[in-house]
């Protein structure tokens, strides 16, 4: 949907308005870039739809660039329109990231490839050094003719799509379309990654010419996250320790790091209304068991925890106040905030605000809020969990896991399992020696005297074991 043209500042602000929205500028190492419109894109089938649309409707140049594009029905839609827009002469450059994309064919990008479209993969799994094979191109991103753009969390794939005749739930995602002058500015952006990953862009496909005319009155902020230079990172921490009244952030896998963690904390302290969505059910399990370990902490702090009960939430969000939003691929992670390189916007203005503060209320209807349960024993308290609001029509649909759900629950059902039957072993383990420390304590000399009679009859058998071994070798040799 369209968004609203962004409230101004008033007048007696300004000033310091305009000073933090500096200090936002250097951190981020952006600049800001008036005249936009844009358009919020919460549903992962319509952001899919609308991404094809702007395919299709490309005259000059394609640019797609996308951690996971997937060689199933939804990548195969995307190779069709990306080879047809190819076939009619429209420039198509596809960059995906070999890691991310490491199930996709080759038959899938050789027969794009043989369309007229150029297909390249970022830092090849065999040919990368050593730090290369962990940084990796998690952006994603589409522009069509330099004009219109596209970003956000969304990758190529049936888990965005969703299947309703085999009721499979698509993933919850955000995406962005973003029409006006920051479109050559993301167009930009491609240019200089697809450099990093070969040879440039012609000069006349760097940049739409004439430049982009203002469409809106939105300004937002392109954030270019690269291997150490931490953009995103210090854009996020500013952003979250200048929040006076509501934090609200929505992360597919979060990790905060130590200060991001403790921006949290000081927020909730402070009387910020700090909320945290994150998935309940994970594609990686073993990372929602690591979002896990600070919610005590953050619960005592204030900040209020839900855990989304759809097939998977994998948008990546954040509101600050009234002013702020970031929309992109960013997860607030070291993975992401440190060694990746991501793309993000933010937006400053109502406009975004208003429709992410809208969504967000909606996925609090589809979660349970985290919650503490004082234990006996001076035991650190239970985490449980109660259902949030009235839900929304994604959160009382049947949803039935596809393989790779069910892979990653039959994980987190195996760690379960797993972890019972260690702490049983520990149990049987301690009580075991807590016994033969007793007897030793108790009665040393007959406990003495049984233990080495006990080691001398073991080294008998092994010796008698190990003679009768060599006999028979050499009975063998023999024959």
């Amino acid at each position: 949907m369209s968004l609203p043209a962004p409230r101004l500042p008033e007048s007696g602000d300004r000033a310091a308005r305009d000073e933090f929205a500096l200090a936002v500028d250097r951190a981020a190492g952006a600049r800001p870039i008036g005249g936009n419109r844009l358009e919020h894109h919460p549903d992962s089938p319509l952001a899919l739809e609308a991404m094809l649309e702007l395919i299709r409707a490309a005259r000059t140049w394609v640019h797609l660039e996308n951690y996971i594009i997937r060689d199933d029905a939804t990548g195969r839609r995307f190779a069709a329109a990306l080879a047809d827009r190819a076939r009619a002469g429209v420039r198509v450059r596809v960059l995906y990231d070999a890691f991310g994309s490491l199930r996709t064919s080759r038959r899938y990008w050789r027969q794009l490839a043989q369309t007229g479209a150029e297909v390249r993969a970022f830092h090849p799994i065999l040919s990368s050094g050593p730090f290369d094979a962990v940084s990796r191109d998690h952006r994603k991103l589409l522009v069509a003719d330099g004009t219109r753009a596209m970003l956000g969390g969304l990758c190529i794939g049936d888990e965005w799509a969703g299947n309703p005749q085999r009721r499979r739930l698509p993933w919850r995602d955000t995406m962005v379309l973003v029409d006006g002058p920051a479109a050559a500015a993301l167009d930009a952006a491609f240019g200089r990654i697809w450099r990093a990953a070969g040879d440039p862009l012609p000069r006349d496909e760097f940049a739409a010419d004439p430049p982009p005319e203002p469409c809106g009155d939105c300004t937002i902020r392109v954030v270019e996250g690269q291997p150490r230079r931490a953009r995103i990172y210090r854009a996020v921490q500013l952003l979250a320790a200048s929040a006076a009244e509501r934090l609200w952030i929505t992360d597919a896998y979060l990790i905060a790091p130590a200060p991001l963690y403790a921006s949290l904390l000081d927020a909730a302290k402070s009387g910020v209304d700090v909320r945290v969505l994150v998935p309940g059910t994970s594609d990686l399990p073993v990372l929602r068991n690591f979002t896990r370990i600070g919610y005590r902490e953050l619960l005592r702090a204030g900040v209020r925890i839900f855990e989304y009960r759809g097939p998977m939430i994998h948008a990546k969000t954040m509101l600050v106040d009234r002013r702020w939003a970031r929309v992109g691929s960013s997860n607030l992670n070291v993975s992401s905030l440190l060694t990746n390189y991501e793309l993000d916007v933010l937006a400053e203005g109502g406009g975004l605000c208003d429709a992410l503060a809208e969504q967000f209320r909606r996925d609090l209807g589809s979660s349970r809020e985290i919650a503490l349960q004082a234990r006996r024993l001076r035991l650190p308290p239970r985490l449980v969990g109660a259902s949030a609001t009235a839900l929304s029509r994604a959160g009382d649909a049947e949803h039935k896991r596809s393989g790779y759900e069910l892979g990653a629950v039959a994980v987190v059902a195996l760690r379960r399992v797993a972890g019972g039957l260690r702490r049983a072993i520990a149990a049987t383990g301690a009580l075991t020696f807590a016994g033969i420390g007793s007897l030793l304590l108790l009665f040393p000399k007959v406990t003495s005297v049984a233990f080495a009679t006990g080691a001398f009859g073991l080294a008998l058998a092994f010796g008698l074991y190990a003679f009768d071994r060599r006999r028979s070798r050499e009975t063998d040799d023999g024959g």
